[in-house]
């Protein structure tokens, strides 16, 4: 008997300190959630000391066909959070090198939240850089996974968007998160250092 495949869904993994204190952040998870178009998770809630059941989380991954990133933008990075999960998450062997293909073929992205308004992150504005180049890291680490890298979704301007506003751009991002097209496409060859194994642990 034929057995029909398990669709696969989008994950959004939330790194947000306190979500019941976010406005922007949890209007963004409401589509989703409200239609379970997309698995969160909510990497606070589930432990807020960090004792994730890592090889769950790699099957969640490994389960996804999408990946999203979510975080209110911290000093122009992520909250420690998921500094802290990427680095247990992406495993050599698993992510990368020698047999980490893992992620390879995903669809990859992020979604931040700023108070800073969108102009300020342009060549003439505020900061001199585009978003997209502030969160440049992340499209290396879709690179360096051999994952498809999708556009940064970003809602700007905090403590000023209105609720309409803020609530047609939640719709938008839920229209991103299942169905936005990669701007880097991974083309499926490995870099030479993806085949080498070491005798002992590498440090830098």
């Amino acid at each position: 008997m034929t057995t029909t495949p398990t669709p696969r869904r989008p994950l959004v993994v939330l790194a947000h300190p306190n979500l019941g204190c976010s406005r922007l952040n949890a209007a963004m998870l409401a589509p989703l959630r409200a239609r379970g178009s997309a698995d969160v998770l909510d990497l606070v809630a589930e432990s807020p000391n960090g004792d994730w059941d890592i090889a769950q989380h790699q099957q969640r991954l490994v389960a996804a066909d999408r990946i999203v990133l979510q975080f209110p933008l911290t000093w122009y990075s992520a909250p420690p959070v998921l500094s802290t999960w990427l680095v247990r998450i992406c495993q050599r062997g698993w992510a990368y090198g020698p047999g980490g293909r893992a992620l390879n073929f995903k669809t990859f992205g992020v979604a931040v939240t700023t108070g800073s308004h969108g102009r300020d992150y342009t060549h003439e504005g505020r900061y001199r850089h585009s978003l997209a180049e502030v969160l440049t890291p992340y499209e290396l680490l879709a690179r360096h996974t051999g994952m498809h890298y999708l556009a940064p979704f970003a809602i700007t301007a905090a403590r000023e968007i209105d609720d309409g506003a803020l609530a047609v751009q939640a719709l938008a991002y839920e229209q991103h998160v299942l169905h936005a097209t990669p701007k880097v496409q991974f083309a499926g060859r490995d870099d030479d250092r993806a085949k080498t194994v070491y005798t002992r642990p590498v440090t830098t």
